[in-house]
């Protein structure tokens, strides 16, 4: 009889399992890249080459490190349009420091501490002086870029100093690895960094006070201020957080470029955002995840190559980008809507 209950209970606790696993949007979006990823690959004769996986995997970091900065700003209930304009800084920042002789083990600490002081900027403003965050990221957009444009005199660098070789290794380098019945395969930097990120920010999320008072903020930010939370200082936190992000992702471009314009990170707000909502973040605050925003930056990834691949304009692929965030809003809506029904 005993083992009877407890069969029963287990075949209970596997199927809320699975339903709960099925209303994630999250697994959808995953299902989604892994049915175009194996489409692609019998489509074409091209997309499963390493060369072009390899390409595949080092721009979708870029945007993935990003989003996952940006997730945390979404699960509190904000948005950073900035964060283009802070990866041309930092890019620009390190790149002229570099340009004038300093060494990468000071250009990199100043390109990021540039970065996270922009976020404090964002931050505070929004947190102690109750400016909305659209407006306030709006306007750094424009300071930020600005200041790059100042920094450099709107001009190409691409003379990086004695270290230059230590940069272009940092973005455009990449590690080897052997693995038994399969041929050696080529892990860009950037998609290390990513990972690294991405295990990092997933265990802050899930275990500490940081990350639950990021969600508390997001459900209800008046009843985590009545609960005890710190909530100007945990915004502030976050928007350093993304902005950090941004900084990191302008200094690994830089080097796999080998030169820095001010046209970097032009639109890469957009893409930045729809790859965070595609994962799951919801843009009314409380959801949210570091995996689904680098699932939603491969997927993105994974169709402009397609695109590409296709011979299809590139033009099209905003209308691609922007057809994906109005879908994964509409169907994070549906859901709420089944779920209080």
């Amino acid at each position: 009889m005993d083992t009877m209950l407890e069969q029963s209970i287990a075949r209970q606790a596997h199927r809320n399992w699975l339903a709960w696993l099925v209303s994630q949007q999250t697994f959808w979006v995953s299902m989604a890249a892994v049915v175009a990823f194996v489409v692609l690959t019998l489509s074409s004769d091209v997309f499963a080459t390493q060369q072009n996986l390899f390409n595949v995997a080092r721009n979708f970091a870029f945007v993935a490190i990003i989003a996952i900065g940006m997730t945390a700003v979404i699960i509190t209930g904000g948005i950073d349009l900035s964060v283009g304009a802070v990866l041309v800084l930092s890019g620009m920042v390190i790149g002229m420091t570099m340009h004038a002789g300093m060494s990468i083990w000071l250009a990199v600490p100043l390109a990021l501490g540039v970065s996270l002081l922009v976020g404090a900027i964002n931050g505070v403003l929004i947190a102690y002086v109750g400016v909305p965050p659209f407006v306030v990221t709006l306007g750094m957009l424009s300071i930020a870029r600005s200041i790059a444009m100042v920094l450099s005199d709107n001009r190409m660098v691409y003379e990086f100093g004695p270290d230059q070789p230590a940069l272009l290794a940092l973005g455009g380098g990449f590690i080897e690895l052997s693995l038994p019945f399969m041929d050696t395969i080529r892990l860009p930097n950037p998609l290390i960094f990513l990972l690294v990120i991405l295990v990092i920010t997933s265990l802050v999320f899930r275990w500490t006070r940081w990350g639950r008072y990021l969600f508390a903020i997001g459900g209800n930010e008046r009843a985590a201020l009545l609960t005890g939370v710190p909530v100007k200082l945990m915004k502030v936190s976050v928007y350093m957080f993304c902005a950090l992000c941004a900084g990191i992702t302008g200094v690994l471009e830089v080097g796999w470029l080998g030169t820095i314009t001010t046209g970097l990170g032009q639109g890469m707000e957009l893409t930045v955002i729809a790859a965070a909502v595609i994962g799951g973040a919801n843009l009314s605050g409380g959801i949210g995840t570091a995996f689904g925003a680098m699932v939603g930056a491969a997927l993105i990834e994974v169709i402009r190559n397609s695109l590409t691949l296709l011979g299809i304009s590139t033009f099209w692929q905003g209308t691609f980008v922007g057809s994906f965030i109005i879908v994964a809003v509409l169907f994070d809506r549906l859901r709420t809507r089944g779920a209080n029904d």
